[in-house]
């Protein structure tokens, strides 16, 4: 039911806690969470965007590493996971990436921690993932998602809000929380 959908982890330009624009850094625990996540719910494939030369060495460090031999025989699920993570310098190089494939410029979804006015209920892009176009999800690390990357993305999904006021999950909790949402088969 649900095809061609992409995610991608935004490490710039996202904000940190005092709204200024910036960069951050790649993490392991990131990566193979999410690649894990986006493996069980069949996205195409995970996108970690980062314009730093320093963040791709080590991306491909670790990539290296755990497409290894010894991490498939250490870790298999984890060795399969990478096989679907992409690093690429900004959200334009994965929108071209994707139109490479399909001919065609993705759908951009984004997503925020904070409400945003406009945004989607989950079966509103439900509705929109579940046709044959590309899609891409943007996530958002440090203090999420700028308002420019929101502004110029086709649809923002609403915020996870959780049974408290308090709304500070992980990015990797928020990426599965969200396909989950999306995607999973529930009554």
């Amino acid at each position: 039911m649900f095809a061609n959908i992409y995610v991608g982890l935004v490490h710039y330009p996202v904000y940190d806690r005092k709204h200024k624009t910036v960069c951050t850094s790649i993490t392991n625990l990131d990566l193979h969470d999410i690649a894990r996540s986006c493996k069980t719910y069949g996205i195409m494939n995970f996108f970690v965007i980062n314009p730093q030369e320093s963040q791709k060495q080590i991306f491909i460090r670790l990539k290296k590493f755990w497409k290894s031999d010894f991490a498939k025989s250490y870790n298999i699920d984890r060795f399969d996971a990478f096989d679907i993570i992409e690093f690429v310098p900004d959200i334009s190089s994965a929108k071209v990436w994707i139109q490479k494939k399909f001919n065609r410029q993705p759908i951009v979804i984004s997503t925020s921690a904070r409400k945003t006015i406009g945004s989607l209920k989950y079966q509103e892009v439900r509705d929109i993932i579940s046709k044959s176009y590309p899609k891409l999800i943007l996530f958002g690390t440090g203090d999420g998602l700028t308002d420019e990357v929101i502004n110029q993305s086709n649809f923002h999904l609403q915020n996870i809000s959780g049974v408290e006021s308090y709304n500070h999950l992980s990015v990797r909790s928020a990426v599965a929380v969200t396909l989950d949402r999306l995607i999973s088969e529930y009554e």
